[in-house]
């Protein structure tokens, strides 16, 4: 009976050090660079800007060649209704910006505007 409880405590001991070790590993989301060509957007919003088709999704702006996007700068003036959570806010000369990814936002009522800082 005494072995069976050390042997016991060695099991549980065992799988919460696993549980433990599993839980520290950190996944971090990687984005493409400007100029990327991608096949696929997760659920891009799609914003004219000066007879322009821009397609916005998750911070990253992209532009469409044929059947393919490419990751494009950001085009100043242009508006979109949310921007991610992971956002910066960041206070110049009494202005509130909103930065992600080094694009530059201001808020004007219901929308962010890209903005040059």
């Amino acid at each position: 009976m005494k072995h069976f409880k050390s042997l016991i405590f060695v099991v549980v001991f065992s799988l919460g050090l696993a549980v433990t070790q599993a839980q520290t590993t950190v996944v971090k989301k990687t984005y493409p660079r400007k100029g990327t060509v991608v096949t696929t957007i997760h659920r891009p919003n799609v914003v004219v800007h000066k007879k322009t088709n821009y397609y916005f999704s998750d911070g990253v702006w992209y532009t469409a060649r044929g059947k393919q996007y490419v990751v494009a700068n950001a085009p100043i003036g242009v508006r979109v209704r949310r921007l991610p959570r992971t956002r910066t806010i960041v206070k110049r000369n009494g202005v509130k910006y909103y930065k992600y990814r080094g694009v530059w936002y201001t808020r004007t009522g219901r929308y962010y505007t890209v903005v040059n800082v």
